[in-house]
């Protein structure tokens, strides 16, 4: 399966359908471009289960793989770069931000110094043989996160990569909507676009909006806080970091992967404060009223910080009766029945716990657009062909009708496997190869 000279085609392996495991396949002129490599959890464990997609479809054509592009630095785009590219052997190309995350994954991985990591600018474009690639700055959950323009002979797709429009992002520059009405004047064929929020109507919250909830929350406590979130949000660290000091505590952080995200937003120069955080074996020691922890395990993820604060086996820290845990985070579909065991387990240890549903002023935001910031983007870039993705059914399904509600002529809703033939025919060719699941041992 070769794509000619007027063939531009998109073959997802993985994240449609689904949510996670990101990996996707450009096509063109007898070439192939690879977009995001990442990791996905299993939900149906109590174990933490790591998975990621089967690369053997390019694996077995590497000689035409002109290079792996990472959209952003969420562990679903990003996580299996180091478990993969001993087969794919091509170069990669990020941001700096995403960058500093790679280094520490290829260093555990032991390829440090073997991998060519190519740090690209926003606004910058790329020649990749015959791929000409744009790279566009979009708000997220996460810095720098990046839409690609893909520029080839037969046609131009904007692959959106994840995104919200959030006018005041906290951390990082934002979005350009004059630059993406430019991107929609020159002509798109394609949009390659999230489907994380499409059943969601209205708009995402912005991060700037959260300050207040998470401070009124905090100054209600009378003991411990410790606020779960995702570690990869740097705009939410620096939210709780500033909340911590306005309520006189003092913040620290419990797991791995918020330690590594903040030491990245640190030397890639994200981090826009002079306080530091707390090294979290001080934690233990403080005056209740004094602490402040943000920890792992939003998603009541086995072995995380907060599963093992509800276990008392955290090393730390313990929590007592009347700590407060605040869920600065939302409920990944899989995850209800892990999270409402974690909920039982700090409740019956007489810690109050709160969630975004149940506080009056916001305290959580998503990173992905609702049904309106969608239609912005569609009358924006006014592609031709609407490719739902990042997503599971449902929301491809939403995502798919809301386009051709607003007059998109053509809609091509797939899974991973299918092969999306953007031009010169539009159209989509079914199972047209093998997918599959692979476990990562970490």
């Amino acid at each position: 399966m070769t794509p000619g000279h007027n063939d531009l085609w998109l073959l997802p392996l993985g994240g449609c359908g689904e949510i996670g495991i990101n990996m996707n396949l450009y096509g063109h002129a007898g070439r192939w471009l690879m977009v995001d490599c990442g990791i996905g959890f299993d939900r149906e464990s109590r174990t933490t289960r790591v998975f990621t997609a089967s690369s053997d479809f390019i694996t077995g054509r590497r000689d035409a793989l002109e290079g792996l592009l990472v959209t952003h630095a969420h562990e679903d785009h990003v996580g299996a770069v180091a478990w993969h590219w001993p087969q794919l052997r091509c170069p990669v190309y990020c941001t700096r931000f995403t960058a500093e995350i790679l280094q520490g994954k290829l260093v555990e991985a032991g390829l440090a110094g073997r991998v060519p990591v190519h740090i690209v600018d926003t606004g910058s474009t790329v020649d990749l043989g015959p791929f000409s690639v744009q790279w566009v700055e979009l708000t997220h959950s996460t810095p720098e996160a990046q839409a690609l323009l893909i520029e080839t002979a037969a046609g131009r797709v904007f692959h959106t990569g994840d995104w919200k429009l959030d006018a005041a992002p906290i951390v990082g520059d934002g979005f350009d909507e004059r630059a993406l009405r430019r991107v929609g004047d020159e002509g798109v064929l394609a949009m390659v676009c999230d489907s994380t929020n499409a059943t969601v109507e209205g708009r995402s919250t912005s991060e700037g909006e959260l300050g207040q909830g998470l401070l009124e929350q905090v100054l209600a406590a009378p003991r411990r806080v410790v606020v779960a979130c995702f570690g990869s949000n740097i705009a939410r660290l620096v939210t709780l970091a500033k909340v911590a000091a306005q309520a006189g505590r003092y913040p620290g952080l419990l797991g791995r992967s918020l330690e590594n995200y903040y030491r990245a937003a640190r030397a890639s120069g994200l981090w826009p404060l002079d306080t530091d955080m707390a090294q979290s074996a001080h934690l233990g020691f403080l005056p209740p009223e004094e602490v402040f922890a943000v920890a792992t395990g939003s998603q009541g993820e086995a072995g995380a910080a907060l599963y093992r604060l509800a276990q008392g086996t955290h090393r730390a820290m313990e929590l007592e009766p009347d700590d407060t845990v605040i869920f600065s985070s939302r409920v990944i579909p899989g995850n209800e029945a892990s999270l409402e065991r974690l909920y039982h387990q700090l409740s019956s240890k007489g810690v109050r716990v709160v969630t975004d549903e149940s506080t009056a002023a916001p305290i959580h935001a998503s990173g992905h657009p609702a049904r309106d910031e969608l239609r912005d983007m569609y009358k924006w870039i006014r592609p031709k062909i609407a490719v739902p993705v990042h997503g599971e059914p449902q929301h491809l399904d939403a995502h798919a009708a809301l386009a051709r509600e607003i007059g998109v002529p053509m809609q091509l809703n797939g899974r991973n496997g299918d092969l999306f033939k953007l031009a010169p025919q539009p159209g989509i060719r079914r199972a047209a190869a093998e997918v599959g699941r692979i476990e990562v041992r970490r």
